[in-house]
């Protein structure tokens, strides 16, 4: 896949570090121009842009809080601007507020909404132009699998992520006859800094016997990415822990 996106634009929220990271890699590797999103992590997502750069690439870095309109709608701009129009969007940003029934706020429920459910939705609409300009476009949205089983995180992140992809049904359907597919990957304990902190400090509940890595989850984006007759569908990734 070395050259099958070139004078594509990809934008990757959340792409400073870690399966952000390893998508935005991924998608310049395959031929594509990357905006690598991110909110405080500066060094981390200029790394990553900076390695895309060394590697032929063209990339940016592009700073905005996605759960904001404004934020997002100016971020877009920066990226026309500089790499061209988007053609290829993956929702990647998210938090992971470890809380109890008995400890969860509203606060927190708010936030994880925000960040987690509400930022995919104005990402969407600020690139739709740009894809229903060319008649083409791949969005692919990062659920959990947290959206179908009980998680350990909280019910509040069950409900951003079953919310995602419920979003992502729901744009496939309606852009379906436009050239953009919406899709979404499902991953279950990755090995993260997430995951190592809290989630699961070992893999001993997960059939496989190890931790997934984020390059297979960028590995299934691409896919996603490639592939103009999948739409509307959740790719999970849990090495044996469950089953659609």
């Amino acid at each position: 896949m070395s050259s099958s996106l070139n004078g594509r634009v990809g934008l990757v929220t959340g792409g400073s570090r870690g399966i952000g990271a390893a998508i935005a890699l991924a998608l310049a590797e395959a031929g594509a121009a990357v905006a690598v999103n991110y909110r405080a992590r500066s060094a981390e997502a200029e790394a990553v842009a900076a390695a895309i750069r060394q590697g032929g690439g063209r990339a940016m870095a592009v700073q905005a809080d996605v759960s904001d309109g404004g934020a997002v709608e100016g971020m877009v701009k920066a990226v026309s601007q500089e790499l061209g129009q988007v053609g290829i969007l993956v929702n990647n940003a998210g938090i992971a507020l470890i809380r109890g029934i008995d400890t969860l706020t509203e606060a927190d429920f708010d936030a994880t909404i925000s960040v987690n459910l509400k930022s995919a939705f104005l990402c969407t609409q600020a690139v739709l132009p740009h894809m229903r300009a060319r008649g083409w476009g791949r969005i692919v949205n990062i659920s959990s699998g947290a959206a179908r089983g009980a998680g350990a995180i909280g019910v509040h992140y069950n409900a951003s992520k079953a919310g995602l992809e419920g979003l992502t049904r729901g744009y496939a359907a309606r852009l379906v006859t436009e050239g953009i597919t919406v899709n979404a990957v499902a991953p279950s304990l990755i090995d993260t800094d997430m995951v190592r902190s809290g989630v699961a400090q070992s893999p001993a509940r997960i059939p496989l016997g190890r931790f997934g890595t984020a390059g297979e989850v960028a590995q299934a984006v691409m896919m996603l990415v490639g592939n103009a007759y999948m739409t509307g569908q959740t790719v999970a990734l849990s090495g044996g822990m469950a089953f659609n």
